[in-house]
């Protein structure tokens, strides 16, 4: 008896499908919607941020992440290093954040975007001249006072308000936007 009922249940689910019309997409004209914590397939890097701690390449898990500093010849920066390289070879990366969640100084985001394809493995690496160029349009993964700001991932973010520090503010000093409390 449970046989055939299994079948019943698997046409009906067929004719239901059936009957409903087709939903496509025209890719390269329209294209889906991704949430705002989507890990894309670039990084987002802001180098005037970046102080060469190279703790994002100390807590990839698969080393795709390669920098190489040299200390700042100018005494009055602290110990800032000047970041000759920073490649991350996008071909072996997981996208699974972990460089994100180490950058103290939120240098590093999750980008947006999911179309960079390359016929070749160094084609895949992206370098730092990459990251500058590149459009900031960072994703909302691990930050959530971006999220309570309600910021919107297809304006171009500046650096200032970019960054957290640890007294709760914004960098430019002003309070972190509180989010709404849901009920419970």
């Amino acid at each position: 008896m449970a046989y055939g009922l299994g079948i019943v249940k698997g046409f009906g689910v067929t004719l239901k499908n059936f009957l409903r019309p087709p939903f496509t997409e025209e890719y390269p004209e329209q294209q889906h919607p991704t949430l705002g914590r989507f890990r894309g397939y670039e990084f987002v890097w802001y180098e005037e941020r970046c102080t060469g701690c190279a703790s994002c390449a100390k807590y990839c898990p698969l080393g795709t992440i390669r920098i190489v500093t040299k200390p700042t010849p100018d005494p009055a920066l602290g110990h800032k290093y000047f970041v000759e390289v920073f490649d991350v070879d996008t071909g072996r990366c997981m996208f699974c954040g972990l460089c994100v969640e180490a950058c103290p100084y939120d240098a590093l985001f999750m980008g947006s975007h999911f179309e960079r394809a390359s016929y070749s493995r160094p084609g895949m690496v992206v370098t730092k001249e990459e990251l500058v160029r590149a459009e900031k349009k960072p994703s909302l993964y691990y930050r959530p006072h971006l999220e309570a700001a309600h910021y919107d991932r297809k304006t171009h973010l500046e650096p200032a308000p970019a960054g957290r520090d640890f007294q709760g503010r914004w960098s430019e000093g002003k309070p972190y936007p509180q989010a709404p409390e849901e009920p419970r």
